[in-house]
Formats: structure tokens, C-alpha cells, sequence
């Protein structure tokens, strides 16, 4: 029998005092990674008046650090393979740490961005990593579960934490602690990672270097025109172009990966009926959930007057429903599979986007935002983890990196496909002098479309093919003549 990735990576872990350590090492970088995609949200307008951004730069504070991170996750991940993945992770920690120092003294707007676009870099190299070395981290399969359920809580909340902090050290002190506070966190597990996990298998062979620009160009083409369709339009020039030049870039990826020996991506990757539908989850699922990130700030904060910190708190419910089912998942899954439960949680991010179609212009937090905030947590905590086990089911040790990241390209790729969704529908409906709800209503409608797609693709999961039969031998007299002459 073929044995999977989470069974074979347990031979190489070794007995230590606390793997649990390790694991909680490897997660907190990964919390910081993750984290850094949302907390400079809240501190927008001031980082405009301080550096004197124009109204287009300033979404280069965000874009440019989802710009690298999506566009070289896949490298990231092949490199772990190749080079090892603890050492590609304290690479990317360290350059991520470094340029996070950097931005926060930052004097201009082009001084800013630049090193937001070299922490997308380290987060890139860094965080194909984690998977592999949580999993070689725990000591058995309970352990390896509940380490993927933190996993997925961490990844899947920590947009919203990112709110929460960024709002709270935005109104405390200044928007450059956003960055500065990742500087001691970063010097701590650099500090600590090598001493509580070991490094995992170095797979040798040719580096594909086609391959590696073919993926890395696919991938930036593609979240460069997601990001732009806001400002731009999805028929403009460089929305249009930039896609196709994403769609030749991985014909050419395809082309390549199907010829050469050490390929960046095994095309074997997508073979399996199981991996594709849980990629696709994956995918619609963050896509319909960032919605609510891009909008319902707005909403609090121009329809409800809150601040930067109330604004953070209000999301608390997302995340502390995230955190509670991580708790939970790894049981439900031992008890009744992947699948019903991704489908179920598809379902309630569904109807929680579905709520929020109907925003009253004024009206409490309660009233309007609580209960949907809370579906929205409880529903999509119930599928992240699942959808990481399925994903990463029989894959082999040798190729965990390049399909961690390609899960977490997909959930990049995700979020940018969500928030160009939402914010072209929402500023088609909103004309000049109109309510700011009057264009809510369209782009949660679109995230409800978007949560449809993610809930057909899980529900592929719950149909098992039967095998086909091999035909049977013919009986040897079956040819036979009945008479002979």
C-alpha cells in the first residue's frame, strides 16, 4: 500500500523532550506570516497622511506583499524539498524579520512598499515549510491531526487577529509598530527553531529552472490583474492581459513539468479526483470569506462609526469561531470523514455571506453583523482543517513542499479572486451620493455565488466511484463447439 506523506514523515521524527515546543514554534512564525496579510488594514489612512501616499499607491501597502507572497509560494515550496525545509524556513523568517525592521523606519512611500514586497518574499520561502515540519514535529497520527487543525485555525483566523492587532497598536501607538512587533517574534524562533525541530530529508536532483520562472510569472501575472480589477476593470487592458499572460505561462509550466525529471510541480499532483476537489474548496472558500474582511470594515467603520480597535474587536467572533472548531475537527473527522463535514461548512460560510446581503444602513452590531460574523467563524473552522487532510492525503514525503504550496497558493489566489470580486460588484452598484450599503448587497451576492462553487466541489467528495471490474476470464470450453464433427 502506498503510504502518505503524514504516515512516512513520523520516520523521521525523533523522540524529544517536548515535540509539542517545536510545533508551537513552527506555528507562532506562521500566525506572524499570516497575520501580516491583514494587520496593516486598519492603519491605512494614517500611513497615507504619514508618508503622503497618492490614493493608488496606498494599496500597494497590501498588494505588493500578496503580490510576492502568492507569486512565489510554489518556488518556495520546491526549494524546501531540494534544499531542506528547516533551512528554507529560517532563511524566509529571517529575510521576512529583516525587511518587517526595515519598513518600519520606512520615510517614503517607495521605501515602504519595497519592503513589503521582500516580506511577501520571505513568507513565500518560509511558509511551504510549516506543514512538513509540524507533521515531523508530532509523534503519532492524534498528534499530527491536532497539529494540522491548529494549523488550519491559525491560517484561516488569523486575518481576523490581524485586524484586531493592527487596530489596537494603530490607536495605542503608530502604524509602524505593525511592523515592528514582528522583529522580536521573528528573533525568537529564529532563537529557538533549530534547537526543537529537526530538519527534514533533503530530496537532491536537478533544480527546473523553465519550471520555476514558467509557475512564479503564471502566478504573479494572475494576482497582479486580481488586484488591479478595482481601479481598473476587469475589461481593461492590463486586467485582460495580464490573465492571458498568466494562461501562456502555465501552458508553458504544464508543458514543462511533463518532460523533465525533477519537475517544480508534479503534474501527478492532480490526478487524484479527491486532491483537485479539495484544492477547488480551498479556493472558494477563502475567496467567498474575504469579502467580509474588505467589507465589513467599511461597514464599521463608515456605517457604524467604530474606530480602529472597535473595528478589531467586532471580528473577534470569525476568529474565536475559527479557534473553537480547531478544537473539535480533528474528532468529527476521525468520526465521520473529510467530506460531509467540508460540505456542512461550506454551507454555513454560505448562508452567513447570504445574512449579509440584506445590511440595514444603521443599525446595531448585533442586529447586523454578531450572528453572521459567528457562522462564518464556526462554519469555515469546520472545513479548513479537513480540506488540508485531503489535499495532502498520499502525498509522497518527497513532493509535501511543492503541495503545501500549492494548497497555500490556492488560498492566495483565493483572496485575491474575493476581494477583485467584491470590490468590482460593490463599485458597480454604488454610484456617487449613494449609501454605502447600496453596493453591499450585490458583492456579498457574489460571495454567496462563490460559496455555491466551493460547496459543489465538496460535495463531489461525498460521491464514490465504484471501481470497475476486471472482466471476467473466459471459461475455457466457452469457445468451445457444443458439437463435434
Amino acid at each position: 500500500m502506498t503510504s502518505t506523506f503524514l504516515e512516512r514523515t513520523s520516520e523521521t521524527t525523533p523522540t524529544r523532550r517536548n515535540p509539542a515546543l517545536g510545533m508551537a514554534i513552527v506555528l507562532v512564525a506562521q500566525l506572524m506570516l499570516i497575520l501580516d496579510a491583514a494587520v496593516m488594514n486598519v492603519a491605512l489612512p494614517r500611513i497615507g497622511a504619514d508618508l503622503h501616499f497618492g490614493a493608488a499607491g496606498l494599496s500597494w501597502v497590501l498588494n505588493g506583499y500578496a503580490l510576492a507572497f502568492g507569486g512565489l509560494l510554489l518556488l518556495g515550496g520546491r526549494l524546501g524539498d531540494v534544499l531542506g525545509r528547516l533551512r528554507l524556513f529560517y532563511g524566509g523568517v529571517a529575510v521576512f524579520t529583516f525587511f518587517s525592521l526595515v519598513g518600519g523606519f520606512a520615510q517614503t512611500p517607495w521605501e515602504l512598499v519595497g519592503a513589503r514586497i521582500f516580506q511577501g518574499v520571505g513568507a513565500a520561502l518560509a511558509a511551504p515549510s510549516v506543514l512538513a515540519l509540524l507533521t515531523t514535529s508530532a509523534r503519532d497520527e492524534a498528534g499530527r491531526n491536532r497539529a494540522l487543525a491548529l494549523f488550519a485555525a491559525v491560517s484561516s483566523g488569523g486575518a481576523t487577529l490581524g485586524l484586531l492587532l493592527g487596530g489596537i497598536v494603530t490607536d495605542v501607538g503608530s502604524w509602524r509598530w505593525t511592523l515592528f512587533i514582528n522583529v522580536p517574534i521573528g528573533l525568537a524562533v529564529l532563537a529557538s527553531v533549530r534547537r526543537h525541530v529537526v530538519e527534514t530529508p533533503r530530496r537532491p536532483g536537478r533544480f527546473d529552472v523553465v519550471g520555476a520562472v514558467a509557475a512564479t510569472g503564471a502566478a504573479v501575472s494572475v494576482v497582479w490583474a486580481l488586484i488591479g480589477t478595482p481601479e481598473n476593470g476587469w475589461a481593461s487592458f492590463r486586467t485582460i492581459g495580464s490573465l492571458a499572460l498568466g494562461a501562456a505561462l502555465l501552458a508553458l509550466l504544464v508543458a514543462t513539468e511533463s518532460r523533465v525529471a525533477h519537475p517544480l510541480l508534479r503534474l501527478s499532483l492532480f490526478r487524484s479526483r479527491r486532491r483537485v476537489a479539495g484544492l477547488l474548496t480551498m479556493a472558494g472558500l477563502v475567496a467567498a470569506q474575504y469579502p467580509i474582511f474588505f467589507l465589513g470594515v467599511q461597514y464599521l467603520e463608515v456605517q457604524l462609526g467604530y474606530g480602529p480597535v472597535a473595528t478589531g474587536l467586532a471580528f473577534l467572533p470569525i476568529s474565536l469561531g475559527i479557534f473553537t472548531m480547531s478544537r473539535i475537527t480533528p474528532r468529527l473527522v476521525g468520526r465521520f470523514g473529510t467530506a460531509p463535514l467540508m460540505v456542512i461548512g461550506t454551507i454555513g460560510v454560505a448562508a452567513s455571506e447570504l445574512f449579509l446581503t440584506s445590511l440595514p444602513a444603521s443599525s446595531s452590531y448585533v442586529g447586523s453583523v454578531f450572528w453572521p460574523f459567528l457562522l462564518n467563524g464556526l462554519s469555515a473552522g469546520l472545513v479548513f482543517m479537513p480540506t488540508t487532510v485531503t489535499v495532502l492525503a498520499d502525498v509522497e514525503p518527497e513532493h509535501a513542499g511543492s503541495a503545501s504550496g500549492l494548497l497555500q497558493t490556492m488560498q492566495q489566489l483565493g483572496s485575491a479572486v474575493g476581494v477583485a470580486i467584491a470590490a468590482s460588484v460593490y463599485a458597480s452598484h454604488h454610484g456617487a451620493g449613494t449609501e454605502f450599503v447600496d453596493g453591499t448587497s450585490a458583492a456579498f451576492t457574489a460571495a454567496v455565488v462563490i460559496a455555491a462553487v466551493a460547496v459543489v466541489s465538496a460535495g463531489t467528495l461525498l460521491v464514490r466511484r465504484t471501481p470497475r471490474r476486471a472482466p471476467e476470464p473466459a471459461h475455457p470450453l466457452a469457445d468451445a463447439p457444443i458439437f463435434e464433427s
